[in-house]
C-alpha cells in the first residue's frame, strides 16, 4: 500500500469487524459502533513508522468534529496497521505511544487547545488524550497480546471518545455496561484484566496498551512535546 486508507471495505477492515463481532469478543461498546455503522476505519502501514501519521492525525480530527456536531453513542475511530506483526508486549506499547506522540504533536503544533474536561498530565487519574479538542480514549490490540480481547492478527488502536463514558454515566448505563463487558472479557481470558480501572482512580494511560504495567510505570507522553520544539 502506498497510502492509508480511509474505508472500511479494505480486507483488514472487514476483518477487524470480523473480529469484534465474534460472539467471545467482550466489548459491547464497539459492537454497538459497528451496528450502528458508527465505527470509522483507517489502513495504515506501519505502526513503527511515520509515514501515515499525516494522514490518521485528519482523521482523528474529524472523529471528534463529528462527535462535537453529533454526540450521539457509540462511535469509535480504528487505526489498523499493516505491520509489523512480531512485536512483544514491550514492543508494541513503545510504538503505539510514538504514534500517540506524533498525532498529539499535531494538534499542539496547530495550536488545537486540549480538552479542558480532562488532564494532560499523563500520570493524572483525571488523563486523557486529546485531539480536535475532543477528550479519547485508546485501546492498542496486536498479535503478541497477553489478553485475548486485544489480540487481533496485526497492530490496531481504537480511539473511543471519552465524552461518550459521561453520557453513559450521566444515563445511569455505565455500571452495567461496564459490568457487561468485565463478565465477558472474564470468560474469554480466564481471569480479570489487572489494568482496569475507572477513570479517576489511576491514570487510563496504563490501559491504553494491553500490557500489564508495575506502580513505577509513567507514560511516555508529553502534550507540550509539539509546542516545544515549533518555538523551537
Amino acid at each position: 500500500m502506498s497510502a492509508a486508507v480511509a474505508a472500511n471495505d479494505h480486507p483488514l477492515a472487514q476483518a477487524f469487524e470480523s473480529f469484534v463481532r465474534d460472539q467471545a469478543f467482550p466489548c459491547v461498546g464497539a459492537k454497538s459502533a459497528l451496528a450502528r455503522s458508527q465505527m470509522n476505519i483507517i489502513v495504515a502501514r506501519d505502526i513503527t513508522s511515520s509515514w501515515d501519521d499525516l494522514r490518521i492525525h485528519p482523521g482523528l480530527f474529524e472523529a471528534a468534529r463529528r462527535f462535537t456536531v453529533d454526540p450521539t453513542l457509540f462511535q469509535s475511530f480504528v487505526v489498523i496497521f499493516e505491520g509489523p506483526r512480531d512485536l512483544d508486549e514491550l514492543a508494541f506499547e513503545r510504538a503505539m505511544w510514538d504514534r500517540i506522540q506524533s498525532l498529539a504533536d499535531k494538534d499542539a503544533f496547530n495550536g488545537v487547545p486540549y480538552d479542558a474536561t480532562v488532564d494532560p498530565d499523563p500520570n493524572s487519574p483525571h488523563f486523557s488524550l486529546s485531539f480536535g479538542g475532543e477528550a479519547f480514549f485508546a485501546v492498542g490490540m496486536h498479535p503478541g497480546a497477553s489478553r485475548p480481547a486485544r489480540r487481533f492478527h496485526t497492530p490496531a488502536v481504537v480511539f473511543n471518545l471519552h465524552r461518550q463514558f459521561e453520557m453513559l454515566r450521566a444515563a445511569g448505563t455505565y455500571e452495567k455496561l461496564r459490568a457487561s463487558i468485565l463478565q465477558r472479557d472474564v470468560t474469554l481470558a480466564g481471569a480479570v484484566n489487572p489494568m482496569l480501572a475507572r477513570h479517576g482512580e489511576t491514570s487510563e494511560a496504563r490501559q491504553y496498551s494491553g500490557r500489564a504495567v508495575d506502580e513505577s510505570w509513567s507514560a511516555p507522553f508529553d502534550p507540550q512535546s509539539g509546542k516545544c520544539r515549533h518555538a523551537e
